[in-house]
Formats: C-alpha cells, structure tokens, sequence
C-alpha cells in the first residue's frame, strides 16, 4: 500500500484542488495558484492534503473494500471493487481503468466546481435552478454513470456510499480546529445543529469539536465527491 500512498498524495491534491477555490479556503499552510492578486484562485489545496489523502486511499482504496468483500456473501464478482478479480485482470487493463477512474473523478469534481457557482442552466430553452436538492440530484447521478461505466461491483458501491455520508463527517474536527473553513455560498450543511442538550453525543462533540460543533458547516456537494474519490481509491488499489 506504500504506492497507493504516493499515489494518491500526488494525484488526490490535484484533483481535489480542482473545485476547492469556490468550496472553501485553507487557513493552515495553504497552496494557491492564481494569475494575479485580483483573479479568483485558479487552484486550492494545503500541504496538509497530500498526507491526509495518502491517508485516506489507504482506507477507502484497500482497508475498507477488504473489510465489506470479507464481510459480504461472495456471489460472482466482475468489478474492479472485486478483490478477487483483480488478479485474473491484466496489469494494462488496470492501469486503463484506474486512468479512466481518476480522470472522470476530476470531471465529476469540476462539475461540482460548475454548481456550486451557477445558479440555473439552460437546456432546450428551460431554465433549470440549480437549488441545493437538484445539484446533488445531477451529483448522484454522475456518480452512478462513473460506477456503471467503470465497476458494477457490490462492494465498490457500498464502500463509495459509505464514503459519501461519512466522508464529510471527517472533516469536522478539521473545520473545527481551522484547518480549512467552508466558503458562505457552500456552507449550506450543518450535520450536527440538530444535537439536543443532554445528549451523550453532545458531550462528545464538545470534547473532540468545542462549545460551537452546533455551527460547523459543510458542503452537502462533497459527498458524490467523496463518492466519485472512493471509486477512484480503489481504482489506483
């Protein structure tokens, strides 16, 4: 997994830089490429990405599909999510999917990048807003398109729909902590404003996220990203 991991260090920034200028901005060590001070960030990231996302295809690209193929009944298998195939698929073969995963990854990415800062696109001469609940419509089935295209495997899709709620989830204690803090127009997430007192979550939320976890916020439009990021995972596993 030591390659997976410099792979997805180097890879994992650049396309996840690709939608971070309109989503959020870094407050520790931040990256940003932009043509002057007055233009718009043309890329986003932090130097704390790459060993996070190193991280994290370790876990989403070989720990957790192991975890869900051991657990699950084992039915014939013809995904790239399936352990058992990978070895009866030639290496070129693989290197072509894992191509084709990162690259539609990047595209479903940049078509984040494109709701988030439209507010309603034409088609066929009908205007169509671009609400919260329509642009993770158009997400999710980006989504589904990448996995028919590209796995079809049973334990790919639970692993990538797993990853897309719990994905977000992660980043509290780094939102938290103001490693990076989500922009006004995206922050439209609030997963845990509706912990009553007395809880015991709220007493582990104050522990690990402070008095205000209430007020964390997030983008709903990163969890088909992190869908799309966990089929590429596994791809580049």
């Amino acid at each position: 997994t030591a390659s997976h991991s410099a792979e997805a260090a180097t890879v994992g920034p650049l396309v996840d830089g690709l939608h971070n200028q309109c989503l959020l901005a870094y407050s520790y060590l931040p990256i940003t490429v932009q043509l002057d001070d007055s233009s718009p960030p043309l890329f986003a990231s932090s130097w704390v990405v790459p060993p996070l996302l190193g991280f994290a295809y370790i876990v989403l690209g070989y720990i957790l599909p192991q975890t869900v193929d051991f657990v699950l009944p084992k039915p014939e298998k013809n995904g790239i999510g399936s352990t058992g195939d990978s070895a009866r698929v030639d290496s070129s073969s693989l290197a072509v999917l894992a191509a084709l995963a990162v690259s539609s990854t990047a595209l479903i990415i940049k078509l984040s990048e494109f709701l988030t800062t439209h507010d309603a696109i034409d088609i066929a001469g009908q205007s169509i807003t671009l609400d919260g609940q329509t642009s993770l419509g158009i997400m999710a089935l980006a989504d589904v398109v990448q996995w028919l295209a590209l796995d079809r495997s049973l334990v790919s899709l639970i692993v990538a729909a797993i990853t897309a709620v719990g994905g977000p989830l992660s980043e509290l204690p780094f939102v938290a902590n103001n490693l990076w803090h989500y922009l006004p127009q995206s922050s439209d997430y609030l997963p845990l404003s509706g912990v009553t007192q007395g809880e015991l979550i709220e007493h582990f939320a104050k522990m690990i996220l402070g008095e205000d976890f209430r007020s964390i916020a997030l983008s709903s439009i990163t969890g088909p990203c992190y869908f799309a990021v966990t089929l590429d995972a596994i791809a580049l596993g």
